[in-house]
């Protein structure tokens, strides 16, 4: 079996056949410095990811990752190029989307059913309600019993915990995840990337997902996208993962099929990180 099926970069649905969510064509982003300089960060995008898919981007620090996210956010607007979601062309905050950090997005002073019901609530659903449907994602999180909690009587898994159940709890077509769980320990992070999953498979949810972790990126995900090194950074390689779900994250990593994945798609990345260090050891 072909594990790995790389390119072309601009992809089409597989036989699920199930319909684009996200489109970038053309996308440049480019910034001001304070030199007046112009300093090109992206450059001719060109990624569909579909309905309910698992899509994660990985790259060498600086190559634009995160930028990526944020035009799809609407965050920012493209300099040129378009993205589209849901077929229609994005002005202004993607409606759709809800993001989770590195940091933590809850509010120190709530709690967490308040924390996780404000979504709601600033949605004009009544208290009620609103706490009614909090205390379902509470407990499908795993955090039944610490409803009257403050974030900081909470582990750092708890909180990303609180954040998940934040954003989920909208019900968002399109969850947009940055470096989510780096800043956690080993093994709370691979129960945080287990609980991801057993979420998103409930859910018609399409997942972008940034990370510096090339394991972490092809334990979770349906397809891989490798950016190259910035600046104007673009697409390299675009990965479909073939490997069985359900999936345990922790013991995928040992199955011989993912180690295959691994070397390959390493193969495109350490190039493009080996040319950032340079390019960061030829500016010191």
């Amino acid at each position: 079996m072909d594990l790995v099926k790389k390119g072309p970069i601009r992809y089409e649905p597989q036989k699920d056949d199930q319909p684009i969510m996200i489109e970038m064509a053309g996308v440049t982003k480019e910034f001001v410095k304070p030199s007046g300089e112009v300093h090109t960060v992206l450059q001719n995008i060109n990624l569909q990811i579909a309905k309910g898919e698992f899509c994660s981007i990985v790259g060498p620090t600086g190559c634009g990752k995160s930028t990526t996210l944020g035009l799809i956010a609407g965050f920012e607007q493209p300099t040129s190029g378009i993205v589209k979601i849901q077929g229609e062309t994005l002005r202004g905050i993607n409606k759709h989307a809800a993001c989770v950090f590195q940091t933590d997005n809850t509010f120190p002073w709530k709690t967490v059913i308040d924390n996780v019901s404000l979504g709601l609530r600033l949605r004009g659903v009544s208290k009620s309600e609103a706490y009614d449907e909090a205390r379902v994602w509470i407990e499908r999180v795993g955090l039944k019993g610490f409803e009257k909690h403050y974030p900081h009587q909470l582990s750092g898994g708890m909180r990303k915990r609180v954040a998940l159940a934040q954003c989920l709890i909208i019900q968002p077509q399109i969850l947009l995840m940055d470096e989510s769980f780096s800043a956690l320990d080993v093994h709370t992070r691979s129960l945080m990337e287990n609980e991801l999953l057993t979420i998103w498979e409930q859910t018609s949810a399409s997942v972008v997902f940034i990370t510096h972790d090339l394991e972490e990126a092809i334990a979770l995900s349906d397809r891989v996208i490798v950016m190259t090194a910035g600046p104007a950074a673009t697409i390299k390689g675009d990965y479909r993962i073939d490997l069985p779900r359900p999936r345990n994250v922790s013991e995928i990593r040992f199955d011989p099929d993912f180690m295959k994945l691994h070397e390959q798609i390493w193969n495109d990345l350490r190039d493009e990180v080996m040319i950032s260090y340079e390019q960061i050891y030829k500016s010191q």
